[in-house]
């Protein structure tokens, strides 16, 4: 029986998209390898948000080389969102003769026709959809996991921020129907589900191309009322946060008291700039709103240092922003030019020690914020979903809060991963906290 390997860089979109993939391969007769080198068929589901992903990437598939010299009949095959971007089919037909599959986050229902093609002629395919078609539904899904998963409701960005790249690899949004994520999140509590979580590249635009009838509210309103014992969703893209969607959160418990709202800078000069469409006064606004109608909400955020343009006093409105919204945590990134992309094109770019610099000012404040938020946790009392044993420490297990926050316990008791768990924090660190186990 033939045998495949994924490895996925980027996003939760793409770890999706990786079971779905495992999906169509095991109805096909595969079966998961233990790692690459063994496998029949590897295939790397490619991230390109950023260069140093994109870099990533490509240092993989070189690596790749040897191992096909060693089995010439291994298949190698290249998806996902930088198999999309302008000029890779090129380089790979040029550069990496060794790969014998692309497709594109437009085709990866093809895939088993694109590999049947491989195997039966024997040449490389190199299939690429320019534009988005239809949503595929009824793709089979390999799971990993048994008491969680991911949903996608939405794909696809009309936003246009102006150093991303992802409407242009994913497309324009396209809403799933309501009816058919719902009746796949049933099928999903049936089978031993306990938490959802709701992907999309911006799910507060979900249900605008489907008329007036269903919007993101509505839509978590629903999940919500299904019995679901926690959802999360991501990512929110301020703009067209709701004062109905906060309300979905403040009144339904089962909606995770976590939400991540990237603000990228807290120059509003800046954020013109970006094309985000909100100022810094407005942002620090939404979340007080948010705070004080869902007083126990833990908010995470993105934010770049380095746009273009930036000067210290705009970095220095970034530091305002995240003082005063103190944020649980925070994915800070060195501004990275993407091709294709109009900040890309701007001259004014910001040199690179310079980022260097502002960036370690900005994760030294943030972890500070982070170790206190966390500190003023100790001695509560919080019930997690136990995810199991550490990978660095198999004596300890580790759960997450409804807030996100990773707590690591002894099982002192004894729990599966799924179960549904009580912890009194006696710890704190800044990224995890340390809990004993009650009952």
């Amino acid at each position: 029986m033939s045998t495949y390997f994924i490895t996925t860089f980027g996003c939760q979109m793409n770890v999706h998209d990786s079971e779905i993939i495992a999906g169509m391969l095991e109805a096909m007769g595969y079966q998961k390898a233990e790692s690459q080198e063994c496998a029949d068929l590897v295939i790397l589901n490619t991230c390109c948000v950023r260069e140093n992903a994109e870099n990533r990437t490509l240092g993989h598939i070189g690596n790749l080389k040897s191992l096909k010299e060693q089995n010439p009949n291994m298949l190698i095959a290249l998806c996902g969102c930088m198999a999309q971007e302008e000029g890779i089919v090129e380089k790979i037909r040029e550069n990496y003769p060794h790969v014998d599959l692309v497709f594109g986050t437009h085709n990866l229902h093809q895939l088993p026709e694109l590999i049947r093609k491989v195997t039966t002629t024997g040449s490389r395919v190199l299939e690429v959809w320019d534009s988005e078609g239809e949503i595929y539904e009824g793709l089979p899904v390999k799971r990993d996991e048994t008491y969680r998963a991911w949903v996608t409701i939405m794909y696809g960005c009309n936003n246009f921020c102006t150093y991303c790249i992802v409407p242009y690899v994913r497309g324009r949004e396209r809403s799933r129907r309501p009816e058919v994520i719902l009746d796949e999140i049933r099928g999903l509590i049936e089978s031993g589900v306990k938490e959802i979580t709701l992907l999309g590249q911006n799910v507060n635009s979900y249900g605008k191309d489907l008329g007036n009838e269903w919007n993101f509210a509505r839509l978590l309103r629903e999940v919500a009322e299904t019995g679901i014992y926690r959802i999360r969703f991501q990512t929110s893209h301020p703009k067209d946060l709701s004062d109905e969607l906060i309300e979905v959160i403040a009144s339904h418990p089962n909606v995770s008291r976590h939400l991540h709202l990237p603000f990228q800078a807290g120059s509003s000069r800046i954020l013109q700039r970006m094309n985000r469409r909100y100022t810094k006064e407005a942002y620090i606004d939404l979340a007080m709103k948010i705070k004080s109608k869902v007083p126990d909400i833990a908010l995470t955020t993105d934010i770049i240092v380095g746009f273009p343009g930036e000067t210290e006093e705009d970095f220095l409105d970034t530091m305002d922003l995240v003082e005063k919204v103190r944020f649980d945590g925070a994915f800070t990134f060195i501004y990275s030019p993407r091709v294709g992309t109009p900040a890309a094109k701007m001259e004014d770019q910001v040199p690179e020690e310079v980022k260097k610099e502002r960036l370690m000012r900005l994760i030294d404040l943030q972890n500070r914020i982070s170790l206190e938020r966390n500190q003023a946790l100790i001695g509560t009392i919080q019930e997690i979903l136990v995810e199991g044993a550490s990978e660095k420490n198999e004596s300890r297990w580790s759960g997450r809060t409804s807030h996100n926050k990773l707590v690591h316990f002894e099982p002192t008791v004894k729990v599966e991963p799924g179960d549904v768990a009580q912890v009194r924090i006696c710890g704190a660190k800044t990224f995890t906290l340390d809990g004993e186990l009650l009952g």
